[in-house]
C-alpha cells in the first residue's frame, strides 16, 4: 500500500494543490505509508502525463498491488477516464467515497478531526480571501452555494495535516499568498518546531 501523487518537477509541488514535497513527505510518514510520487514535466501535455501514470501502474503491478483507489465524488467523466486508463494495467479502480452527498462526507471529515488548510481558490467561482483558510464549520458556512463543499468542481484544494490515522499532526503555516495562471494559492509551509 502507498500514497500516491503527481508533482511539477520545476516547482517540486503538486500542481494545483501547490503543496510542497516535503510536506506530502510529512503526511505520508504520519500515517504510515510510503509515498510514491510521479514527476511530471510543465507543462505537461496529456500523453505525457498517461506515459508517466502507465510507469506507476507498472510499478505498482510488479510490487504486487492489485487496485488504485480514487478520491472521485461524483464526476462520471473523470471515472470513466481513471477506469478506461487503468482496465489494461492489472489494476483495479476503487472508488470509495463515490456519491456520498458532498456537504454531508464534508462535515463527517470535519466532525472526524480531519484538520486542512485551503492551498489554492479558483478566483472566478470563489473569492481569493478563501485561499489559505481552515476546511472547517466557518468555511463550509461561508461557502457560496453555488460552491461544492468538497471543491470536486476544482473550485478549491487543500492540504491535509491532521486527522484520523495521523500519528501526528503537520505543524504548519500559512505565508504568501499569490495570483499565477488564474488561481490564487496559499503557500503552506512546515512551521519552525519551538
Amino acid at each position: 500500500m502507498a500514497l500516491v501523487t503527481t508533482l511539477n518537477e520545476q516547482f517540486d509541488r503538486v500542481a494545483m494543490h501547490a503543496v510542497r514535497r516535503e510536506l506530502l513527505e510529512l503526511q505520508a510518514e504520519s500515517v504510515g505509508l510510503p509515498l510514491w510520487t510521479v514527476p511530471l514535466p510543465w507543462p505537461c501535455s496529456n500523453e505525457q502525463y498517461e506515459a508517466r501514470m502507465r510507469d506507476l501502474c507498472a510499478r505498482a503491478v510488479a510490487e504486487h498491488v492489485d487496485a488504485m483507489a480514487f478520491g472521485d465524488l461524483f464526476l462520471a467523466d473523470i471515472r470513466a477516464y481513471r477506469e478506461k486508463q487503468l482496465a489494461s494495467t492489472g489494476l483495479t479502480p476503487i472508488f470509495p467515497v463515490w456519491q456520498i452527498p458532498t456537504a454531508e462526507l464534508a462535515r463527517t471529515m470535519i466532525a472526524s478531526g480531519l484538520r486542512a488548510k485551503i492551498t489554492c481558490v479558483d478566483p472566478k467561482v470563489l473569492p481569493r480571501e478563501f485561499a489559505g483558510r481552515d476546511f472547517d464549520s466557518q468555511f463550509l458556512a461561508d461557502l457560496p452555494p453555488q460552491i461544492d463543499p468538497c471543491g470536486e468542481n476544482g473550485e478549491f484544494h487543500s492540504f491535509v495535516y491532521d486527522g484520523p490515522g495521523f500519528r501526528q499532526p503537520i505543524n504548519i503555516t500559512v505565508g504568501e499568498i499569490v495570483e499565477r495562471d488564474g488561481f490564487v494559492f496559499a503557500d503552506v509551509a512546515r512551521s519552525p518546531l519551538w
